[in-house]
Order: C-alpha cells, then structure tokens, then sequence
C-alpha cells in the first residue's frame, strides 16, 4: 500500500487521499462512532481522509471545496476507494463515479439487520464491494458480501489496575458493585427492561447498585422521567443511577462488576465489546451482532429479546456469584483482546481494498 497519513485534523492535499471515508450526518451516531474509531487506525498503514459533517478536528479531513479534486486521479492510485456506510453517501459515490466519471471504486458497509428497501437495494447493487459487520446482516444482503466485525479499542477500553480504583475514578462509592446499561435512553434500547430487572434485584442484594449511561433526546425525555419516577416510587432513586452522556465512558465501564445489554433490537451494538474489553461479563438480549460476539466465549450470558424474568434471572446469577463472575470477567477480557481489536477491523478492511488496487493492475 501506498503511504500512510498522520491521523490528525491539517489539511490535506486531494492528490495524496487514497481512500475517502463520507459522514454526511451531523448527529452522533453509531456509524459516526465507527469512523472516529476506525479512521485513526487505518491511517497507521494508508493515506485516508474523512469527508462530512460532526466529526471531530482531529481526524485527517478534506473538506467541501476540495471535492473537485476527487476527479482527478489519486497520485500512487489508479483510482480511489470511497467507503460509504449510509445511503445518502452511497448515492454521493454512485455520482461521483457514474455521473462524473471519477476515478472511485465504491465500497458499503451494511450494519442493518432487516429487509432493505427499494431504493437501498438500488444503491447496494451498484457497490464495487460490500461488507457486512456480521452474519446476521450478510442474510439480509441480496449480494455478495465479507463480513467484518466491528473491533474495539482495547487501549482505550481497559481494565482498572485494581478492583476499587474503577468506582473510585468516577465519584462512586467503593464499597458498592456496580451493574451497568449504557447507550442511548429509549426504549429500543430497553432501558425500561433493565430499570425493571434492577427494581426486582436490588432490593434484596444491598451491595449493589446500578448505572444508566446516556441521553435521552427530544421525544425519548418523557420516556427518562416516567423510568427516573419508576425507581423513585421502589425506593431506589440513591442506588439506580442516572448519569447522563458522559465523554469519559471507559472509565464508567471501569466502576462495573456487571453489564446489561438489553435491547430490543440493533444494528451491530458496540457496548458489550466495550465491558469484555473492559474485563466486565454481560448480559445481552439475541439481537444485533450480540450473540457472535459472545459466541463461544464464556464471557456471560444471551436472553431472549424482552423477556424481563430472563434477563433477571441471568443478572441475578451473576451477582450472587463472584466465582462465576470473576471466571466470566477473565474470558470475556481475553475474548476482547483475542477477536476484537480495532487494528484487526482496520487491517481486514485495508486488505479489501488493496485487492480492488490489485484487480486494476492485472
């Protein structure tokens, strides 16, 4: 592969970009978490830049009035990759190479898991490559496809370097254990369905206490206050705790002991990489890329979606047993480290495109 380009937020010249990664959603999201994970890394080994709204300075960026530059040839490249992962900027690549006649081979990432639509269909068939982040989403794929798991950083996801240092770093109480449900507060995401399995299982076990990490945007704030009003009226409200977004989320995963995954439904879902890699042992429901990723780890357990007496069942087990707690917490930090890494991501989608440079050269 041709050079590489410092992960950080100068300018760069069009000339140089061998691969460009669009986000044209300005909200945070989970893909737009992926590219501000991914990017950095796959600029260790090649020359890519982002393009696009809501992404932060520090990654390499061409911006909007260098576009035109992208109809020229990349200097060490017959053509460039262009990776898309929605579908406004799989038609802006469908554009660029059919309309205009760039020199661009296009690449998508599918994370979805249900039938795609028409006009989906439409765009992922015009693809020069398709990767799907699991086998689930390769099912629903009318195309061929590789699969690539999403990875995770284990640097940044760590264990604390001692059992109480985790609380501690975040203004928690030392002597409690913590259960964790982070992500977005909706109820897609089932945060009803772990406020109702906390309200069943900490009474009864006093040295515990539970964290909710996340926001609950615009028509999702009534849905908080109706679940923050369900733990006041059980009593909880000093033991289930409701943290908000936090920029310093791999230290909250710090403070567990457990972690619950209880969507109702997902695309890929990262939290459950992001305890493993923490040493935490979780709890997930049988949606999203949940169960490969738990596969053959003995890393927790898998409930069945919105089944709240299961999901309080395996919680319970887990809280009642440090033996099994600490065996799950030692495999899932290992299984982490050993199927995840975001390098691993980063390389398997670099290979994929130095086979598309090396079709072009045959």
């Amino acid at each position: 592969m041709s050079g590489k380009m410092p992960a950080s937020g100068h300018r760069v010249r069009v000339r140089d970009v061998d691969v460009v990664a669009p986000n044209f959603k300005k909200r945070l999201s989970g893909v737009t978490s992926t590219i501000v994970q991914l990017v950095p890394e796959q600029a260790k080994a090649l020359p890519i830049a982002t393009l696009g709204p809501g992404l932060p300075d520090t990654l390499p960026r061409l911006r909007w009035w260098q576009v035109p530059g992208l109809l020229r040839r990349p200097a060490n490249r017959p053509f460039r990759i262009w990776h898309a992962r929605r579908n406004p900027e799989m038609l802006a690549g469908v554009v660029l190479r059919d309309i205009f006649r760039a020199p661009v081979k296009l690449v998508f990432t599918s994370a979805s898991q249900r039938e795609h639509t028409r006009w989906t269909r439409f765009l992922i068939r015009r693809m020069d490559r398709v990767v799907a982040t699991s086998r689930k989403t390769a099912g629903y794929l009318r195309v061929s496809s590789r699969v690539v798991m999403h990875g995770i950083d284990t640097g940044r996801f760590s264990p604390p370097s001692s059992p109480g240092e985790g609380a501690a770093a975040v203004g928690m109480a030392s002597d409690q254990r913590y259960v964790g449900c982070f992500g977005r507060v909706r109820r897609q995401k089932g945060t009803d369905l772990f406020v109702d399995a906390m309200i069943a299982l900490l009474p009864e076990r006093p040295g515990w206490s539970a964290i909710i990490a996340g926001q609950a945007t615009g028509p999702h704030a009534d849905f908080e206050a109706e679940l923050k009003e369900r733990v006041r009226a059980a009593g909880l409200a000093e033991r289930v705790l409701f943290v908000g977004t936090r920029t310093d989320i791999p230290d909250w995963y710090r403070a567990l002991s457990l972690f619950i995954a209880p969507q109702r439904w997902e695309g890929f879902g990262l939290t459950p990489l992001e305890a493993m890699a923490t040493g935490v042992p979780v709890v997930a429901t049988d949606v999203g890329a949940f169960s490969e990723q738990l596969e053959g780890s003995g890393a927790g357990a898998l409930v069945p979606v919105d089944d709240l007496a299961a999901m309080i069942a395996a919680a319970g087990r887990y809280m009642d047993d440090e033996v099994l707690r600490s065996t799950a917490a030692r495999a899932a930090l290992a299984h982490a480290r050993g199927h995840f890494p975001l390098e691993g991501e980063a390389q398997a989608l670099n290979a994929l495109y130095a086979e598309l440079w090396r079709e072009a050269s045959r």
